[in-house]
């Protein structure tokens, strides 16, 4: 009988490991399967319009005054606003103030102005501008209850 030296075993006994070990490698079984899972949508709240520029006091013969302003967004992302519209809310008189003085004492006009953009969170953001606002001066009426009044204005976001 044939003598093996210990070389040739332990290169056989290596690759019938190598074989056999490579067998169970490719083996496994297949499945299929199905399951369900879910995603959600955040939401936005309600941006602040801020006016930022300063009207100095009205009056007659006082040329009109620009508005403009910024956005504090505190969504967790940025928001896209289209237009910003500004009304006039109210006329609030000086105490005392002889006469009547209503928001028909002025004239805002562009109040649609365009922004087109999206608004990054965070406050003082963007920004807008375009609308005027000027004192309503009137020959036939006395306006003497707008002496010392104050406009109070009101911005939407769209």
């Amino acid at each position: 009988m044939r003598k093996f030296n210990k070389k040739v075993v332990v290169a056989v006994v290596g690759a019938v490991i190598l074989v056999g070990g490579t067998g169970v490698a490719y083996a496994y079984w297949t499945a299929g399967g199905s399951g369900t899972g879910t995603a959600a949508t955040g939401s936005t709240v309600g941006i602040t319009v801020n006016q930022t520029s300063v009207v100095t006091p009205m009056g007659p013969g006082v040329a009109p005054q620009t508005l403009s302003g910024n956005f504090d967004n505190t969504n967790d992302g940025p928001v896209f606003v289209t237009n910003v519209t500004a009304s006039i809310d109210s006329v609030t008189q000086a105490p005392g103030a002889v006469g009547v003085c209503t928001v028909d004492d002025y004239v805002l006009t562009g109040a649609v102005m365009p922004v087109n953009a999206e608004v990054p969170t965070g406050t003082a953001q963007g920004a807008w501008t375009g609308a005027t606002i000027a004192f309503d001066n009137s020959t036939t009426v006395n306006q003497d209850g707008c002496q010392d009044a104050t406009v109070n204005l009101a911005y939407v976001a769209s």
